[in-house]
């Protein structure tokens, strides 16, 4: 009879249902599990899209200048510094670094030399076309590292023109081409004297 009550035993715990809870908990991991999938796929499938734009716009880093590197350092928090262009590419600069992002308030041009000393591309404008911004801003969501990073911030007065800013080089484009710029990124993107990751 024991042995009896034991087999019953075995046979209901090997047949307990999933309380609804549980179907909520695994339902749960399963989803959450595919978005990041698909998060990565996309992001994958971004940067593969980006890599061909830049392919495609090579010829335009002819036209990519080269401004003479006026070093680095730091200055006291805050201070301003007298660049000799309004978009510097090199100088001394404020300690802390500008961070990546679509900025919408003129950048201090201290933390902009710092974030293009980590690495990061510095892109300027003013009245672009609504795909324009939509490109930049899509663009920065794809490469947000400190060290490798885009920064986009205003420049106002140069109208449609964008004005793209690396450790001692600038391409200026007007109109917007969207291949030359992909491809002035992807040269120098993560390629600044502090700290180059690419």
């Amino acid at each position: 009879m024991a042995g009896n009550n034991s087999k019953r035993n075995h046979a209901n715990t090997a047949k307990r249902k999933v309380r609804p809870w549980e179907w909520v908990v695994i339902l749960g991991a399963l989803v959450l599990g595919g978005w990041i999938v698909l998060q990565m796929q996309g992001g994958k499938s971004a940067d593969a899209a980006f890599s061909a734009l830049a392919q495609s716009g090579q010829a335009a880093l002819s036209r990519v200048e080269t401004g003479q590197d006026a070093g680095g350092g730091h200055v006291a928090p805050g201070q301003s510094v007298a660049y000799p262009d309004r978009f510097p590419t090199s100088g001394r600069h404020d300690p802390v670094s500008a961070n990546p992002g679509v900025y919408d308030e003129v950048q201090p041009p201290t933390k902009l030399v710092h974030a293009i000393e980590h690495g990061m591309i510095v892109i300027y404008y003013d009245a672009p076309t609504p795909e324009v911004f939509a490109t930049l801003t899509e663009w920065v969501a794809l490469y947000g590292d400190p060290w490798s990073g885009i920064v986009v911030t205003p420049a106002p007065g140069i109208g449609p023109e964008i004005v793209l800013t690396a450790w001692n080089r600038t391409l200026r484009l007007n109109p917007f081409e969207p291949a030359a710029a992909a491809a002035f990124i992807d040269r120098y993107r993560g390629r600044g004297p502090e700290h180059p990751v690419r």
